[in-house]
């Protein structure tokens, strides 16, 4: 099969969704496919694994990471693009790169899937700062997906926050992979030199874009409280996003000046691998994310995660089996959890890393027998017009 992948980010500026989505390109090759990643071009562009790409011009994004892909004025791209015989086009979001997903679809008369990743609504409230702007941009989002063949969700939890934005059609749970990678001996001491972790201590660990959608107030209010009761620890983080700064002034405040390290965006692989195992809990109490890859990510080294009762990120995480759950997101829940977990990291981490992370390959043979039954369905219903 040939196959377009479209994301709004390409590396290294990439979030979980483009790392889904350089995933996707690179298991499909694997299993003897063609995968293009399609995405906004940027001028620290870097390769995506090998895979081709079609990269439109793009512009920054003020007060973001991101870029804004031009593929309407970009005719180098357009030809490239509309040249490429794709089998089945496929949407990871659904703004520039979902409307050139639909654009190329309609146009030869292939389908169209596209998965939901995140919740859109509550970007569209913190942007606007107003609730009916934010049920508008649903609306249009929901129009898109209204066009698409097939939409998928990353896990149940996702597939209802969808729902509840009105979405009435079909939905595929069709989960994320992740795959067993051990670091090297040169990442792990490459580690040590950069972040001066001190041994002995327990190492908690934050992986992602520093945004306190994230709930990152509640990740330093809960380092604070257990500074002032006398747990010792060290903190790590490691990524990037529009709030670094005063993420990093919020913990000087708090007095964790000492026992924070800021690593910022980490794109080498290997490294972020030996970060991961460095770790012995993974603290990521976000009520925003869906199905985090950091979470999989941290389970196939052992770590275990820490995550919300009732969020998204929490299903499939069992509290004290293979992962902890805090009751709420507050400071003082995540503490008191943080506390509850620390003597039973690694017995759990264990059971992580035997239950959370599943290959990638394994999910690219239902991802596959997918592609295949909707070509075949939308080949027989061109015939039958």
């Amino acid at each position: 099969m040939l196959i377009g992948q479209f994301c709004d980010t390409y590396p290294p500026t990439v979030d979980g969704v483009g790392r889904v989505t350089q995933s996707y390109c690179e298991t499909l090759a694997s299993m003897g496919h063609t995968a293009y990643y399609v995405g906004p071009s940027s001028p620290y562009a870097k390769d995506a694994g090998g895979v081709p790409v079609i990269l439109s011009a793009s512009l920054p994004v003020p007060g973001e990471l991101f870029r804004m892909g031009l593929p309407k004025l970009d005719w180098k791209y357009r030809a490239k693009v509309d040249s490429v015989p794709f089998d089945l086009v496929h949407a990871h979001d659904p703004f520039i790169a979902g409307g050139e997903a639909l654009r190329i679809a309609r146009k030869r008369g292939i389908p169209l899937v596209s998965t939901f990743h995140s919740k859109y609504q509550d970007d569209f409230r913190a942007k606007t700062h107003s609730e009916a702007l934010a049920k508008l941009g649903v609306k249009i989002i929901l129009d898109f997906y209204n066009k698409c063949d097939s939409v998928w969700t990353v896990n149940h939890a996702t597939a209802e926050v969808l729902k509840g934005y009105g979405y009435k059609r079909d939905i595929l749970v069709m989960e994320n992979g992740t795959n067993a990678e051990e670091p090297s001996g040169d990442a792990r001491k490459r580690l040590s030199g950069m972040a001066a972790l001190k041994e002995g201590l327990p190492t908690l660990l934050f992986v992602g874009q520093h945004n306190y959608k994230k709930n990152l107030h509640g990740v330093l209010g809960a380092c604070a409280i257990l500074k002032r009761e006398g747990q010792p620890f060290q903190m790590l983080t490691a990524g990037d996003g529009p709030d670094f700064k005063d993420i990093q002034d919020e913990a000087r405040d708090l007095g964790l000046g000492e026992d924070c390290r800021f690593l910022g965006f980490v794109n080498d692989r290997d490294l972020l691998m030996a970060i991961y195992e460095r770790a012995d809990l993974l603290v990521f109490p976000s009520l925003y994310d869906n199905a985090p890859m950091v979470l999989r990510e941290a389970a196939a080294t052992g770590t275990p995660g820490l995550v919300v009762k009732g969020s998204c990120s929490a299903e499939g995480v069992t509290d004290g089996v293979n992962g902890f759950v805090s009751p709420d997101e507050s400071a003082e829940a995540i503490a008191a959890t943080i506390l509850r977990a620390l003597p039973g990291c690694r017995a759990v981490g264990e059971a992580a890393r035997a239950t959370i992370p599943v290959p990638w390959d394994r999910i690219m043979k239902q991802v596959t027998a997918e592609y295949e039954r909707l070509i075949a369905e939308k080949k027989r219903k061109g015939a039958n017009a």
